[in-house]
């Protein structure tokens, strides 16, 4: 077999395997049984693999989970392609056009220059314009329900606020999340289960605000703490290995003291 020379090639090739193991007659009856919806949860959790790839800054594996990720596009595009919709063709001749027309300041020689304050500004505009020709063209539509809760909320928080629905300054903010607690201390000693995960839902839904106010993504801070908590707890789960203590066995006064003992040692 002739050795391909360019990415298109490539991707020729890719597209013929996918279509091969989607023949009906001959393919893989694994592929031929997938769909739009049994194979879109692929996609994410192989964006979440790449994600961790950069995040861990090993290359070796971020250039096999990009591929991977490229192989989900390529699949959607087949099935699209069996039912007469749309093609790889037409899927990465639109994101060209779309990237084109969203960088005037890039790709049109009479563009001003901009700062990047003034770029994301006009990518935004020309985002809602192209909203606005949509079926759905309402300012919170095209909010993807799959993002991860955090991030949905902070995006659902964004597009308020550009059209005007939000606070001018951080105080209420905070005013509003004191609120939400006592609401949920009200409910969980007299409310139902269903009014007190709303309850709880609504104050989540207010540091997200805060966390949109502070220009801090929440689901960035929220990892970060994560990964802080698995350090400090891996810290007092190494030291009571070594002293021969059972974890469970730890009053609630010496996890209080290793947890502090695990902050100091961050610092150290």
């Amino acid at each position: 077999m002739k050795k391909s020379n360019t990415s298109t090639e490539r991707l020729d090739k890719l597209r013929e395997i996918v279509s091969a193991l989607r023949d009906p007659e001959n393919g893989c009856p694994w592929d031929i049984e997938q769909t739009f919806s049994s194979i879109a949860p692929y996609a994410i959790e192989e964006a979440y693999e790449v994600f961790d790839a950069v995040s861990k800054e090993n290359w070796v594996n971020l250039e096999n989970e990009l591929g991977d990720l490229l192989l989900q596009t390529v699949y959607q595009s087949q099935i699209a392609s069996e039912k007469g919709l749309f093609d790889l063709d037409s899927v990465i001749s639109k994101v060209s056009r779309k990237m084109i027309d969203r960088h005037p300041h890039v790709f049109e020689e009479s563009s001003p220059d901009r700062t990047i304050d003034e770029q994301m500004v006009e990518w935004e505009s020309i985002k809602e314009k192209e909203r606005s020709i949509e079926a759905d063209s309402g300012a919170l539509a095209g909010i993807a329900l799959a993002l991860p809760a955090l991030t949905r909320s902070f995006k659902i928080q964004q597009r308020a606020s550009r059209v005007g629905f939000d606070w001018k300054s951080i105080s209420p903010v905070y005013d509003k999340i004191l609120e939400e607690i006592e609401e949920i201390k009200n409910a969980s000693v007299s409310e139902t289960e269903v009014e007190v995960r709303e309850e709880l839902g609504d104050l989540l839904f207010s540091v997200v605000n805060l966390a949109r106010h502070l220009s801090i993504e929440p689901e960035d801070a929220l990892r970060r703490a994560n990964l802080k908590f698995i350090k400090r707890f891996d810290y007092i789960e190494k030291a009571a290995s070594k002293k021969h203590q059972a974890l469970k066995s730890m009053s609630e006064t010496q996890w209080e003291g290793q947890w502090e003992e695990a902050k100091k040692n961050e610092k150290s």
